[in-house]
């Protein structure tokens, strides 16, 4: 692709004027502005795209279920891959900090999920209950490794790179992107025209594979200039510091705590598809929820991304509002309609509405967090942030205990509790665009 024609897709996708056009970037990314735009639109549409095909929620738990694995592992796969994305990152931040050019870490840990979900993909071939269980948990831990090292250097990599009033847009257009390419894979299994087996799945993952592989080499493309690297020779020194930070920092306590309750739309929709029931066959309703949260994605994304890039704060405020009063209609049919035939429709419905909250809180999280942080502070914050919703993640098991205590739509009512309360928290955040 020529520059011009690079110049033309930037333009026609940021509709950015020259006043705004290289905000907060230094001047070698300001000249490399439409050719670096598109190398994060590209690289972060086939990572997510890959996230879309693998799903632990979804595919994953599908596949085990498949093979034979026993539930305790099955149960294992989301708070393995979320948390475990989380987690590490207050310590990881300090050793990427000592990288002049910090898109090497992110290559590196796409290059880890990679090669992880290739691993998978192998072992769902030759292997089957238990010992598939343990081998694809264990090989999604490796996976979420290598995902918390892109999560922790991904927001510093793109501020120093992408204009400030651009960056939600690059994310957005990418997430839509990939929202499209799952949502044909989502008709494709409701159809049946993609056969719903074990090998099929496989070979997906084999798919998936490949794109984190690709995009881990476009991202070597990426025009980055050397940033600084203090503060990174101590792992537990660092980590002693950015917890300090929690202790200072008012507006990065208030964003904590309003991310903190947010997690609500990640955790709901196992919950959502359990209401499912018997009312439809395991094999449909995987078709159905893949289809729904697909298309939340590719409608909303972009959008998203745009807000976002005006208000991060107004982004995370809306999506509260609208995740609580979609959690909470789905609590109430769960009580008034639980053996309706017609559930197995109006659920996916109403994921499809709660995931278009999921993506705007994905988005404006990420573009608030990096906008609200200084380019020294960017890494601190982000690993801080990351690891406070781990252990909030780790927590949340005790939500599968409320389930199987008060019932599904009981949890479902937690959750709207959190929601609505994350809309009081998200109005007391600072304006940061």
């Amino acid at each position: 692709m020529t520059q011009s024609t690079l110049e033309h897709v930037h333009e026609a996708l940021t509709a950015e004027d020259d006043s705004r056009a290289c905000r907060d970037i230094p001047d070698e990314a300001c000249r490399e502005q439409p050719a670096n735009f598109l190398t994060h639109v590209a690289a972060l549409a086939m990572t997510k795209t890959g996230d879309g095909l693998l799903d632990p929620k979804l595919v994953l738990s599908w596949l085990l279920t498949a093979l034979g694995s026993p539930a305790s592992l099955i149960g294992l796969l989301v708070p393995v891959r979320e948390a475990g994305a989380l987690l590490p990152q207050l310590i990881t931040a300090s050793y990427i900090r000592t990288m002049p050019r910090r898109k090497w870490a992110w290559v590196a840990g796409s290059i880890v999920q990679g090669l992880a979900v290739l691993a998978m993909a192998a072992a769902s071939l030759v292997l089957e209950g238990t010992s598939a269980g343990l081998t694809i948990v264990a090989l999604l831990a490796l996976f979420a490794l290598g995902r918390s090292i892109c999560s922790v250097s991904y927001k510093d990599v793109l501020g120093k790179t992408v204009a400030k009033s651009t960056r939600g847009t690059a994310t957005g257009t990418a997430g839509t992107v990939a929202a499209a390419a799952v949502l044909t894979f989502g008709i494709l299994l409701a159809t049946n025209l993609l056969p719903r087996t074990p090998t099929t799945i496989a070979i997906v993952l084999f798919l998936a594979a490949g794109l984190w592989l690709t995009a881990a080499a476009l991202m070597t493309s990426l025009t980055e200039d050397s940033g600084s690297t203090e503060g990174g020779a101590n792992a537990l020194i660092t980590a002693r510091d950015n917890l300090k930070l929690v202790l200072t920092d008012c507006h990065l306590r208030r964003f904590i705590a309003t991310r903190g309750l947010l997690t609500a739309t990640a955790l709901a929709p196992p919950y959502m598809i359990a209401l499912a029931g018997s009312n439809a066959p395991d094999d449909a309703r995987l078709g159905f929820f893949i289809i729904a949260s697909a298309l939340a994605a590719l409608v909303s994304n972009y959008i998203w991304g745009r807000l976002a890039d005006r208000s991060s704060r107004k982004v995370l405020i809306l999506t509260s509002v609208i995740a609580a009063v979609t959690l909470g209609a789905t609590a109430a049919l769960g009580v008034l309609a639980a053996d309706a035939p017609w559930l197995v429709y109006a659920l996916p419905a109403c994921l499809f509405i709660l995931m278009i909250a999921y993506q705007g809180v994905r988005l404006g999280r990420s573009v608030h967090l990096t906008d609200m942080a200084t380019p020294d502070t960017r890494a601190a914050y982000t690993a801080i942030a990351n690891t406070a919703i781990g252990l909030l993640l780790l927590a949340a098991s005790a939500f599968a205990l409320l389930a199987q205590t008060l019932g599904v739509s009981a949890t479902l009512l937690a959750f709207t509790a959190m929601t609505t309360l994350a809309a009081f928290t998200a109005c007391t955040l600072d304006e940061v665009q």
